[in-house]
């Protein structure tokens, strides 16, 4: 896998990124629902608490990610350059990791952005620093796990619209898949909450490190990715 054509393709997909509207409008939306959250949450309760920051980002997510992601492969179909791209001396791997690396940069940017929040608070009294921190890791963590699955959906179909509705619906199931096991009994209850991503950065969100849960999204992004070579390589034999 040859760095620098993975790299190129990477900028190629930030200065797409840069150019869309729809990236404009979910950063406008991110900042605007992350950003009434957090005053009104400070304004009642008066209280210095980062932690109710990351529910807020973690819920825009949701409905952003798949806005962010829904064009990365999609968009190549519908243009139809995707023939020119798997054609290319890019192979499927540098393809879909190019695409998955630019997505996971401006999912970072919001990240970093976001820290804006802490930053006010620090002025109305001392954070905690691990809480804060660890929170970001679980964001991060989870950010990078649902652009692995919008990255995914974005591989079935030419229609942007489609995809992201077809990611959102993936990353829905992940997201309640707790909820699912509340209802059930025994050892189906434990199983379906080790597969909740929620559930996997509830100990992150307390300041508590646990590296099964960092694993867990290490894997979780691992295997979308690869699911996402495979759906792209049967296109590219088809």
């Amino acid at each position: 896998m040859s760095m620098r054509r993975m790299m190129a393709i990477c900028r190629k997909e930030l200065q797409m990124y840069f150019f869309s509207p729809v990236a404009y409008a979910a950063f406008a939306f991110y900042f605007m629902i992350t950003g009434y959250f957090f005053s009104i949450q400070f304004l009642q309760s008066q209280i210095v608490d980062v932690s109710g920051i990351f529910g807020n980002v973690m819920m825009v997510f949701l409905f952003i990610i798949p806005l962010l992601t829904m064009r990365l492969i999609a968009d190549e179909f519908r243009h139809g350059t995707d023939e020119m791209l798997l054609t290319s001396p890019a192979s499927v791997g540098e393809i879909i990791m190019g695409k998955f690396f630019a997505a996971l940069s401006i999912q970072l940017l919001l990240v970093v952005l976001s820290l804006i929040y802490p930053l006010i608070l620090s002025r109305f009294g001392p954070i905690d620093h691990p809480i804060m921190w660890l929170s970001y890791l679980s964001v991060f963590l989870l950010g990078a796990a649902m652009m692995s699955v919008g990255l995914f959906a974005s591989t079935f179909t030419s229609h942007q619209m489609i995809a992201g509705i077809s990611g959102f619906a993936l990353i829905l199931l992940f997201w309640l898949i707790d909820d699912a096991g509340n209802i059930l009994n025994g050892k189906w209850k434990d199983y379906l909450k080790d597969f909740s991503m929620l559930q996997r950065t509830s100990q992150l969100n307390k300041g508590v490190f646990d590296l099964t849960d960092v694993l867990f999204f290490v894997l979780f992004i691992v295997l979308f990715i690869f699911l996402s070579m495979q759906s792209l390589e049967r296109k590219r034999w088809r």
